[in-house]
């Protein structure tokens, strides 16, 4: 599989978590955060799992997993950019979040499961949602030397956005 290309495993684990009924959303809402060592609904994880996975990498598709039923899917771009939605639109109100979103991307492996869990119910509480596959793709990814996954995202949490026409050629007036 050429590098560049999305794993078809990831998309065809999405499509089962969309599959599934609600009692077996909420036997995986009650492991959110747990090691699969912890877990209590390991028999439907395994039916869920594409096959051929590491340790390390079921850990991460089952914490997806757990995650799935606490925030809707269908959302565009990254986690940092479904937060950034959820932003006040008052700067000065989103201190506690911007905080939080810092912490999540210095979170660790042990971290990682809780601070996940925190900021997909803050999504759900402020109705927005999640790309699920993109959020597996990304954490797959997150303990790459360069820490790529958390720059995107802050990236998408953090930067200014494009000006407006409208606040563009406000600048440009107030620069004459």
């Amino acid at each position: 599989m050429p590098k560049n290309e999305p794993d078809p495993r990831i998309a065809e684990f999405v499509k089962k978590l969309n599959a599934l009924d609600a009692g077996d959303k909420a036997k995986l809402k009650r492991d959110a955060g747990k090691p699969i060592a912890e877990a209590q609904s390991i028999g439907l994880l395994y039916r869920l799992l594409p096959y051929g996975l590491n340790a390390a990498q079921e850990e991460i598709y089952f914490l997806v997993a757990t995650l799935y039923g606490l925030a809707d899917g269908g959302a565009k771009g990254n986690l940092g950019a479904s937060l950034r939605q959820a932003r006040d639109p008052e700067e000065k109100k989103n201190r506690g979040l911007n905080r939080r979103v810092e912490i999540l991307l210095d979170s660790d492996a042990t971290q990682l499961p809780f601070r996940l869990r925190q900021a997909i119910r803050f999504l759900k509480s402020k109705d927005k949602s999640v790309n699920w596959q993109q959020l597996l793709e990304d954490l797959l990814k997150w303990k790459s030397t360069y820490r790529t996954v958390q720059k995107q995202w802050a990236r998408a949490y953090f930067a200014l956005s494009k000006p407006t026409d409208e606040e563009a050629s406000a600048e440009t007036e107030n620069n004459s």
